[in-house]
């Protein structure tokens, strides 16, 4: 058989390209997009095969239970149809024609239901649905890595390690009490909210504008300057969830992050040290004032116990990641809590990694 016919046919379908929104210039990007969605691991495929199997069951069931008169009358139907257009056109045409009108269809109806889907999920378009979801797979196969730190070293850190997965928990210290957080603390009598709010702002995967609300500062008001929004908003959880975890997991949520925030401990944790010269200083802000060699470090009360949620995701990781920050004020008073330094030792873990800034 002649494919003439069929390469002319072929040749003039094309020109209606536009139908289907393409350009020739977009052409090739949207015939890669459409490639992508059949990369394994989407979990969409399988769905619509399983739909489909479900509407070819819905109608073998009406179909039977109706006594196959249905079918009987569309086999018919269809054969005198089929032998209708084959008295009028020859097969080589009339069968290439209907074989890509009906793909075409087919394309053109997946393509704009999957625009409307992502002009809905994603409206200010800066990627393609598939991309997105790509990625999203991508992250949620990373590996589980934990976090121990605090101050701006660690959200620095989650801030690069967010691009390599989403099973993020960062452990942070609750023991600042300079800044914001200090005057929150000393007035309200609530955690500290500083480190876990920049470690937030780090993971969070919403739009900039979002973020950028969340660690804003405010420079005026009787009361208010110094203060972030995000730590007023951490503060006034707490208050309204009754503790500082619920806080975190309500704003989490509001930021979309990757991965978790966990405080080390919930006590009312306050550092000292005790210098060379003989000085005892108290609190976490004075150990940094002080410019002293410290010789030893402890917390009040001692042996603060750890969130619970904090030693299973250290029971569960594939890294454990110490720093970066300061040794004193952010990485040993996580340690201070005697089951989190139980559990993540490097003689015992091969997946335990110290950093220093």
């Amino acid at each position: 058989m002649s494919t003439v016919p069929f390469r002319y046919t072929l040749r003039k379908l094309t020109k209606f390209r536009h139908v289907l929104g393409w350009s020739s210039r977009r052409s090739p990007h949207r015939v890669n997009q459409w490639f992508k969605w059949l990369a394994p691991g989407l979990l969409v495929k399988r769905w619509l095969l399983l739909s489909a199997g479900g509407v070819v069951l819905t109608s073998l069931g009406v179909a039977i239970w109706t006594g196959m008169t249905p079918i009987y009358y569309m086999l018919r139907l269809l054969r005198e149809l089929l032998g209708w257009i084959a008295g009028v056109i020859p097969n080589s045409v009339s069968g290439p024609v209907l074989l890509l009108t009906g793909l075409l269809l087919i394309f053109w109806g997946q393509t704009r239901s999957l625009n409307s889907i992502t002009q809905v999920l994603m409206p200010e378009g800066d990627a393609e649905l598939v991309d997105r979801l790509l990625t999203h797979r991508r992250l949620h196969r990373g590996p589980k890595i934990v976090a121990v730190g605090g101050g701006t070293g660690l959200s620095t850190l989650l801030r690069g390690l967010k691009h390599y997965s989403a099973n993020i928990t960062a452990i942070v210290t609750v023991a600042d009490d300079g800044g914001s957080s200090g005057r929150l603390r000393r007035e309200i009598g609530v955690l500290p909210p500083g480190d876990i709010r920049n470690c937030l702002a780090a993971l969070a995967d919403e739009e900039k504008l979002l973020t950028e609300l969340f660690q804003y500062r405010f420079r005026a008001g009787d009361g208010l300057t110094g203060h972030s929004f995000g730590n007023l908003f951490l503060t006034a959880m707490s208050e309204v969830s009754g503790d500082l975890e619920r806080a975190i997991a309500a704003s989490s949520k509001v930021l979309a992050i990757r991965g978790q925030v966990l405080p080390a401990t919930l006590s009312d944790v306050h550092l000292w040290a005790e210098l060379a010269d003989g000085r005892r200083i108290q609190g976490e802000s004075s150990i940094t004032e002080a410019n002293g060699q410290i010789l030893q470090i402890g917390c009040t009360p001692a042996n603060p116990p750890a969130l619970p949620r904090a030693l299973q995701a250290i029971q569960a990781a594939d890294l454990i990641i110490i720093g970066p920050g300061s040794l004193y004020t952010s990485l040993i008073p996580n340690l201070l809590v005697p089951e989190i330094a139980a559990r993540s030792p490097p003689q015992q873990f091969p997946g335990f990694m110290f950093v220093m800034s």
